[in-house]
């Protein structure tokens, strides 16, 4: 015996389904839902086997989904018919595979009673690390320990950098205390492409309205910008910056910038909502390659020293550089010292060294300007050569 919850929005299609299934022997109908929230609540309790809910249902979107599946309740939609073909591409978006038009209701209980575990995953998963990238272009993902030892600064930079090789290249700030990419890069946006970005994952509508979330800074150029507040992580699902990349990268190389963090959170498998480091984490998995970025001072060489042990585990066995930064005569060491005390912790792709030219970088802070933007410098010059080692 199959039990069903059915929520409909007032449909059309509602009083028909309702008569069939309820004249099927091997079919309960326990509820009549009156919206998604009510279908989640009553999913909750563990008594459903099937949900058979509109498409078109609003709240209807790859959260609820998942909802579902924690309590082994299939998706059963049911799709206009004149809107079929969007409707089936929405539905494998949002993690339903199991499809009835609404001109065909009389195949509903054979899809009730037939409808397998649903095999897409409800956001696309991370790709294989150790696949070659496809047409569009790679992710890469900055990352580096506490301390601000320049993350933004590097993936800024390189970003630019890429885009001038006319490479059509979009930057995406995720970091989740709070980003600083708009800021740098005098970007005056009232709305956070994060943000926009997470809503329109869930809702199975970032493909084709990825555009909507960018903001044009060159002709090749362009940037997700990030959360507006640090509190508003809790705005991003888990799985949405994964999402993002996977869709960005389609359409050419991916720089994102991420936070430090790549701890667990205490707690938060008890509840629906991700932990905030969840999406640093989730962007080193869907990298392609991993930049990790410390400071040559001795704080920041010890930091970049356990960033490269905690770091291995997060990235699905992704190309790892080292970026060390700040690099100055100074402090007395050569490349070949640090070179020396990094190269033991793990295997690296590259090891890279930016001087430490403040004078390039408040000169691009203060304007609103890519370092490219902002003239020839040593620190571009560098940058250049990281780029060059990339592509």
């Amino acid at each position: 015996m199959i039990v069903v919850l059915v929520v409909a929005s007032g449909a059309a299609w509602e009083s028909p389904a309702l008569t069939l299934l309820g004249g099927h022997r091997d079919v309960v109908v326990l509820k009549r839902c009156v919206d998604v929230d009510d279908l989640l609540a009553s999913a909750s309790a563990g008594q459903a086997d099937v949900a058979v809910l509109g498409l078109d249902t609003p709240g209807l979107d790859v959260a609820a989904v998942d909802h579902l599946r924690r309590y082994d309740v299939r998706p059963v939609a049911v799709v206009p018919a004149e809107a079929w073909e969007g409707g089936r591409v929405r539905a494998s978006r949002i993690g339903i595979a199991t499809l009835v038009p609404d001109d065909g209701l009389d195949t509903l209980p054979d899809a009730v009673l037939g409808a397998d575990e649903p095999t897409p995953p409800m956001l696309p998963e991370p790709h294989d690390a150790g696949a070659p990238p496809g047409p569009g272009g790679r992710v890469l993902a900055v990352w580096g320990p506490a301390g601000a030892p320049g993350r933004t600064t590097v993936a800024a930079g390189l970003a630019a950098e890429l885009a001038r090789r006319r490479r059509r290249t979009i930057l995406v700030d995720a970091d989740p205390y709070g980003g600083s990419v708009a800021q740098q890069l005098g970007i005056l946006d009232e709305v956070s492409g994060l943000l926009s970005a997470a809503r329109l994952a869930t809702s199975g509508l970032l493909t084709e309205r990825l555009a909507s979330v960018q903001r044009a800074v060159g002709p090749h150029l362009s940037v997700v910008t990030g959360l507006p507040r640090a509190d508003r992580w809790v705005e991003v699902r888990a799985g949405t910056v994964e999402s993002l990349l996977e869709v960005a990268r389609e359409r050419g190389d991916v720089v994102v910038d991420t936070g430090f963090s790549l701890e667990d959170e205490p707690g938060q498998d008890y509840g629906t909502r991700p932990g905030r480091n969840q999406l640093t984490r989730g962007a080193l998995e869907a990298a392609d390659e991993v930049l990790v970025v410390g400071t040559a001072d001795p704080v920041g060489l010890s930091r970049l020293a356990r960033a490269l042990v905690d770091v291995r585990e997060h990235t699905g066995g992704a190309a790892v550089r080292v970026v060390v930064n700040r690099m100055r005569p100074s402090l007395g060491w050569s490349e070949k010292d640090i070179s020396e005390m990094v190269g033991g912790f793990t295997r690296l792709s590259g090891l890279h060294f930016l001087p430490d030219d403040r004078s390039a970088v408040d000169r691009a802070l203060v304007t609103g300007r890519t370092l490219v933007e902002s003239g020839d410098s040593p620190l571009l010059r560098a940058v250049s050569s990281l780029a060059d080692a990339i592509a």
